[in-house]
């Protein structure tokens, strides 16, 4: 069995060592290790930040016996951490997103370029420490085609997990987008209970605004994460429009995102995430 590989891009902001405390129980759950990265912008600073860095991985092997690695990278977020995942052969990106502007800390905005320039999955975190788990995971259902490809990554995460699978979709009142709907519900039910993972169904209770009703869905059960699709040519899925999309990645209770680029991630039945 080959070992797990999860990137944390790090600013040394607070809502980076939460994303650390993220990675290390991925780490521990699935047979993983961890490389840390940080980005800077001239050679210069490269030797600073590698003693920096050093310091806080061998903290984490230390302190938690697991396999912590570092690198710095002269560059910039935007292309540099998804090349970094590329050359790891990582399976994960754990990243913290905040408010602040600037060259490292990455705001929500700045989250969504970095995950869509990534052939990696990322779980983004705010502040919000991780608990035993996720053992709640928030499944909202789109109409798009990829969202087969989210179901099995999202049923590969849950078996880890031990997961209850919360499955969230949209109220549809036009006939065709109905029957969508109907058929995708219909699907996902079938592989829940093919691979037995526990679940529940709940659907929009009025059409439009689904993010806001997701989200507040998302509270209500006290969720653990929400998986996203990232879709790059619109953005994100069809349901999520402008200021929406950031909304998922910074909401308000802090729930951690799966967010996946499904042009670049290749999911056929039965498949899985993590090795």
């Amino acid at each position: 069995m080959s070992t797990n590989i999860f990137l944390v891009p790090t600013d040394y902001s607070k809502v980076a060592d939460c994303a650390i405390n993220h990675a290390v129980k991925l780490a521990q759950t699935l047979n993983g290790e961890i490389t840390l990265l940080h980005v800077v912008a001239k050679e210069k600073d490269v030797a600073e930040n590698e003693v920096k860095l050093k310091n806080i991985a061998d903290e984490i092997s230390k302190v938690n016996t697991i396999k912590t690695n570092y690198v710095v990278r002269v560059g910039n977020i935007f292309d540099d951490i998804g090349k970094v995942a590329s050359e790891i052969k990582a399976q994960l990106i754990i990243m913290g997103t905040h408010g602040m502007k600037g060259f490292q800390h990455i705001t929500g905005s700045y989250a969504l370029k970095v995950i869509t320039n990534s052939k990696v999955p990322f779980i983004v975190v705010q502040q919000r420490n991780i608990r035993e788990g996720y053992s709640k995971i928030i499944l909202p259902l789109e109409l798009a085609k990829e969202t087969k490809q989210k179901i099995a990554i999202t049923i590969s995460m849950a078996k880890y997990f031990h997961s209850k699978i919360y499955v969230f979709s949209p109220l549809e009142t036009d006939e065709y987008l109905k029957n969508s709907a109907t058929r995708n519900l219909n699907y996902t039910k079938s592989e829940m209970q093919i691979h037995k993972i526990p679940f529940e169904i709940a659907t929009a209770e009025k059409s439009g605004n689904f993010v806001k009703q997701l989200l507040q869905y998302a509270a209500r059960v006290d969720a653990d994460l929400i998986t996203m699709l990232n879709i790059q040519d619109i953005g994100l899925a069809e349901f999520i429009a402008g200021p929406d999309e950031q909304q998922i990645i910074t909401n308000e209770s802090q729930i951690p995102v799966l967010c996946l680029n499904p042009v670049n991630v290749t999911v056929s039945k039965g498949s899985v995430l993590f090795t």
